[in-house]
């Protein structure tokens, strides 16, 4: 977990800092799922390509008697490479872009990202060279208020009653509380804090 997560589940920031480096520590060199697929994805693509203009080159020196014919043959492979160049560029982008969106969608609380994911137009959503998307917040803000049964509910701090140590009050120790001037609600709530009250 992120030093971030840990604070927003109510760890201090010191406590926060410590438990993310004693994860990092445990999980030593874990690479995310998104990465993975990213570089799996492009090592496959990459060993296709590979063996394709090994055929080429195969090609090439079975026809390599008639000199026009090899010319030919030639700019038909450089047209052919740049067109698989430029379709692995679109290939990874996407994959680029999806993995940002789970991420993102993850981090908001889906609870189905597959299902959150119909509902946005990922069309107009964009991944920027630092890794953030654009057109993102809007429509998940939209989402998040339009159909939130999809997201998990966030937890709010626990509210702990009774004495809290560390936590401040107006009163000196060794006074008295007068309840006769408490109305009912502020008498409530005094008991509701101080079930040893008097």
């Amino acid at each position: 977990m992120k030093k971030e997560e840990f604070i927003a589940i109510g760890i201090t920031e010191e406590l926060a800092a410590k438990a993310e480096a004693a994860s990092l520590k445990e999980l030593g060199n874990y690479i995310e799922k998104s990465k993975y697929e990213e570089v799996s994805e492009e090592n496959k693509t990459l060993k296709r390509s590979v063996s394709d203009r090994d055929k080429q080159l195969d090609d090439l020196k079975a026809a390599s008697g008639d000199n026009e014919e090899l010319k030919k043959q030639i700019e038909t492979m450089k047209q052919q490479n740049a067109e698989q160049e430029k379709a692995h560029k679109a290939e990874l982008a996407q994959l680029k872009l999806d993995n940002a969106v789970d991420t993102a969608l993850t981090a908001a609380g889906a609870k189905n990202t597959k299902a959150v994911k119909a509902l946005l137009d990922i069309s107009k959503v964009k991944l920027g060279e630092d890794g953030k998307l654009t057109g993102w917040d809007d429509q998940l803000t939209a989402l998040q208020k339009s159909d939130s049964y999809l997201f998990a509910e966030k937890q709010a701090k626990p509210n702990f009653k009774g004495f809290q140590p560390g936590a401040s009050s107006d009163r000196k120790p060794g006074t008295t509380v007068d309840m006769s001037k408490m109305s009912y609600e502020e008498l409530a709530a005094y008991i509701e804090n101080n079930p040893d009250a008097e």
